[in-house]
């Protein structure tokens, strides 16, 4: 079964509408953030106030999260006012084209996982579903977009395919 997901064209195909959707959501999140003027201060602060809390035991669930908010993004929030809305743009951009595909995929999660950390629910964990979707899919998820180009292209530069430095004979394999 493994096998036949990370190389059907019928699988690839599908993966086509799940990513650019997946990929139109974070592009459009990105966008607005830029647009608008974005600061995560609030947002994050409310974090740190208010974290998400065991209701059996009344106990923060995610500690060391909060405690990276409260020493690490708080501290450096210009940091975080770049990377959050440029991240979300530029997953959407990699989904949209299959350019780089699973490392989109990839950082799309990371960034639904600190939302859920910090508990916001939202559409997170829609997103987090199709980003799996993609991941476990892997490179045949950008088999339709500059992934057949790009991936051959990369491994004969890293030395691990040297018969892709000729053609992309071997794509997605």
């Amino acid at each position: 079964m493994g096998k036949w997901i990370r190389e059907n064209v019928y699988v690839a195909g599908v993966m086509v509408i799940l990513r650019v959707y997946l990929g139109w959501m974070w592009l459009t999140s990105g966008f607005g953030k830029l647009k608008d003027g974005f600061t995560a201060a609030g947002y994050l602060n409310n974090a740190v106030e208010n974290p998400v809390m065991d209701r059996a035991t009344g106990e923060a669930l995610y500690p060391t999260f909060t405690a990276f908010l409260k020493n690490f993004a708080l501290p450096n929030i210009k940091i975080i006012d770049f990377l959050v809305p440029v991240g979300e743009l530029l997953v959407g951009v990699g989904l949209i084209l299959g350019t780089l595909t699973v490392a989109a995929a990839f950082f799309g999660l990371m960034m639904n996982f600190m939302f859920l950390f910090a508990g916001t629910i939202s559409t997170n964990p829609w997103m987090v579903l199709l980003g799996v979707t993609i991941l476990i899919v892997g490179n045949n998820a950008g088999k339709f977009g500059a992934d057949y180009y790009l991936m051959p292209w990369l491994r004969a530069l890293l030395g691990k395919d040297k018969a892709a430095a000729g053609g992309n004979t071997n794509y997605p394999g």
